[in-house]
């Protein structure tokens, strides 16, 4: 009996992977081999720094925080802690969007819990 490869598939594995190489430079985007090796590399760099994005975030948003508190006469820890103990539930992102964009807002809540 003939050896079976199963062409098809191989072909489909194979377009799928040069699809996400697309726009790479050099060899990497039209080299089975080296844009396999390329979109595997990518692949795991995007999982990582999606993980990476929301701490870069999160400190971003604590600065922002930060910066709007020593304004208004209180470090960010004091802040925070006043803000829990008065619970009031707004978290990092809305705080941070509050003292960036309506900081009349943000002064009330600084006001509030002092």
């Amino acid at each position: 009996m003939p050896r079976s490869v199963n062409s098809v598939a191989s072909r489909r594995r194979r377009k799928k992977v040069m699809k996400q190489a697309k726009g790479y430079f050099g060899t990497r985007k039209n080299v089975w081999t080296v844009s396999k090796n390329a979109v595997d590399k990518a692949m795991l760099y995007s999982y990582r720094d999606r993980k990476t994005k929301k701490r870069n975030f999160r400190s971003l948003w604590i600065m922002r925080i930060n910066a709007a508190a020593r304004l208004n006469g209180m470090s960010y820890s004091k802040f925070m802690g006043k803000l829990k103990a008065a619970n009031i539930d707004l978290n990092r992102k809305v705080l941070a969007d509050l003292a960036m964009n309506h900081p009349d807002a943000f002064k009330a809540i600084v006001e509030k819990v002092k």
